[in-house]
């Protein structure tokens, strides 16, 4: 669970991110599943962007990752979400 310095560390971070992968009308698949885990491996700080044109509800579609993935949710603005996971290297310091 982050602490609310880390959260707002983490949105300072994300702010010049660009969305890594965006979940259209396929929804949530198993292949999305294993493309975030490797960008997550990766980044460890990674934004998703929902299109309009998704049948699922955005908050779903959130908790349905963070669940899947144990990441921890960082910020949903408008129609993206970033989320965090520390990985192996943990280049990411949080405070």
């Amino acid at each position: 669970m982050l602490t609310g310095k880390q959260r707002s560390y983490l949105k300072s971070l994300a702010h010049n991110l660009d969305p890594i992968l965006i979940i259209g009308k396929g929804g949530v698949t198993d292949n999305t599943i294993k493309q975030l885990n490797d960008a997550l491996e990766k980044h460890e700080l990674i934004k998703i962007k929902i299109l309009n044109n998704n049948m699922e509800d955005p908050k779903h579609v959130q908790e349905r990752i963070l669940e899947v993935l144990k990441a921890e949710f960082v910020q949903f603005i408008g129609s993206k979400f970033t989320i965090y996971r520390a990985s192996k290297d943990g280049h990411i310091k949080l405070p």
